[in-house]
């Protein structure tokens, strides 16, 4: 848990797809990105990692960075910083999603692949459907080998609606 030195800001954001749950630090760095609309999936990471959290608004432009990505600007996410917390393992997994094109999917063995690790897609399965910071870490960008679409926190017809979105605006 963070220490009370270290102010961390909640704000929730409406979005087309339902409200989303944003935490970041003084720093500006997104540490979780949620739908709000799923606490099974949510809730007990963040209450590990930040306890309780009076919601104020995000001092960062995080919000606004959000509101142009939902109004087609897809790159405007993309500067974002993150600080989730992983394993080494799991960070890099998702600091190779933030660098799949917007309109483009791959999937978890090619992911594997590119980290130089061809056996470990189970691994980046798991690791990718652990990632905390929706959208802004395009885990929705991760489909089955079969160009299927597969698991994704949000949903399913989430999935399908970013991956809509981003094909008609990039």
């Amino acid at each position: 848990m963070p220490s009370l030195s270290e102010p961390l800001f909640l704000d929730r954001v409406e979005t087309p797809i339902g409200e989303l749950l944003l935490v970041a630090d003084a720093q500006g760095a997104l540490r979780l990105l949620e739908f709000g609309d799923k606490p099974g999936r949510w809730r007990p990471a963040f209450t590990r990692r930040f306890g309780e959290l009076a919601q104020t608004r995000d001092p960062s432009g995080l919000s606004s960075a959000l509101a142009r990505y939902f109004d087609g600007d897809l790159a405007a996410v993309d500067a974002l910083a993150t600080g989730a917390a992983g394993t080494p393992f799991q960070r890099s997994v998702w600091s190779a999603l933030r660098k799949i094109p917007a309109g483009t999917t791959t999937s978890y063995g090619a992911l594997a692949v590119l980290l130089g690790k061809p056996a470990a897609t189970r691994a980046v399965g798991l690791a990718n459907g652990a990632n905390p910071i929706a959208i802004v870490v395009p885990c929705h960008r991760v489909v089955g080998g079969d160009g299927s679409l597969t698991g994704y926190g949000g949903g399913l017809e989430r999935k399908r609606w970013l991956l809509d979105h981003e094909r008609t605006h990039a």
